[in-house]
């Protein structure tokens, strides 16, 4: 199994947005040196909570302060681009990670977001528009055929291929023939998943949902890939959560109700999913009330907290419980106070992964 690290990232409204990048990028380059595999930064236009509306440009940041880490968007979310110019800023940035890219795709579902370009959320149109929008970038990248491209939500022109000055699409990524795709799921039986089955792309779940829901991801991805004729790998597929480790569990679980995890889930994660009538999501049972869904609920049934041992146990049980996968992405938060949140993922990558080395 390996580690990777998935940031929106989470900063309260009114933070520097100057001193809130920088600290991004500082946790990004201290987890490249302690060996994580992978890191993958969020979209947000509109969230005060998500403010990062460009995570290629955080990532072309980060390329040359890391070695050896991978880094993802994650994910860009296509009814809010233009695939033209998407397609140019992806393979300009795989160019300058040379092959350090994963290319993140997904449709996006913040109110917000979806407003401010024009996209009805309440019919799903921003799931069409994805699928739509990826094929442009893919044809783009392979075989750009001269001409008009015009969609409801865009409108560009290839122009001819003009070879006595040079003119022509010509902008291709370093990987061949396209950086690793990968696409995140969020509902139970989800469509983007079944995307990602459909074309052997990475599956990723998202960190609110309880394991009943991660077992249908999995189902999703193999009947994507069921109609394709594809066989789906395990090991590519990852799982998102909020991890904090300490010497002891008691102390684990006493510093992430104290810290944090818990005030951005009771600041913003909750009351954003209230909003949003997706309180569903991350209840083990449906009949309970939104009331029980408390950061001392999500510490017993969703996150993975506690000593080295018992983190380790955590997540051997996950990995029998959804039946195996293959990356397991911490949750970005802020690192308050910085010496503990780092020790917990010096924790994590030297005392616990060692544990579960077997779990391929």
């Amino acid at each position: 199994m390996k580690l990777g690290f998935f940031t929106m990232p989470l900063h309260p409204p009114g933070s520097s947005l100057a001193d809130s990048l920088q600290a991004d990028l500082e946790q990004v380059v201290t987890l490249d040196k302690m060996g994580y595999e992978e890191a993958w930064f969020g979209e947000h236009f509109t969230s005060e909570w998500e403010s990062l509306p460009s995570p290629d440009l955080l990532i072309a940041a980060a390329i040359p302060q890391t070695k050896r880490i991978k880094l993802g968007t994650g994910v860009i979310c296509m009814p809010s681009h233009n695939p033209f110019q998407v397609a140019h800023r992806i393979a300009i940035l795989d160019n300058l990670a040379r092959g350090r890219l994963y290319f993140g795709v997904g449709s996006g579902g913040y109110p917000g977001d979806l407003e401010a370009f024009e996209v009805d959320g309440a019919s799903g149109e921003q799931r069409v528009i994805t699928r739509e929008a990826i094929d442009v970038i893919l044809d783009l990248w392979k075989d750009p055929k001269p001409g008009k491209y015009h969609h409801k939500h865009w409108s560009f022109t290839v122009p001819e291929v003009k070879p006595g000055i040079g003119q022509k699409f010509h902008i291709k990524p370093f990987q061949k023939p396209h950086p690793p795709i990968a696409v995140a799921g969020v509902n139970a039986k989800s469509d983007t998943l079944l995307l990602a089955g459909e074309r052997g792309w990475i599956p990723m779940s998202i960190n609110l949902v309880p394991p009943a829901t991660l077992i249908t991801h999995w189902s999703s991805v193999m009947e994507g890939a069921k109609k394709t004729g594809l066989t789906p790998d395990r090991s590519q597929w990852r799982i998102a959560r909020e991890v904090y480790v300490a010497d002891t569990t008691e102390k684990a679980r006493k510093e992430a109700l104290a810290g944090v995890m818990a005030r951005d889930f009771n600041q913003y994660l909750i009351p954003m999913l209230q909003g949003m009538q997706y309180m569903k999501l991350i209840k083990t049972n449906p009949a309970m009330p939104d009331s029980a869904v408390t950061p001392q609920y999500l510490l017993d049934n969703l996150w993975l907290v506690g000593s080295p041992d018992d983190v380790a146990q955590q997540i051997r049980n996950l990995y029998k419980t959804v039946g195996g996968f293959g990356t397991l992405l911490v949750m970005g938060h802020e690192w308050q106070p910085k010496d503990k949140w780092v020790h917990s993922m010096d924790l994590l990558m030297n005392k616990v992964m060692p544990k579960v080395a077997d779990l391929k």
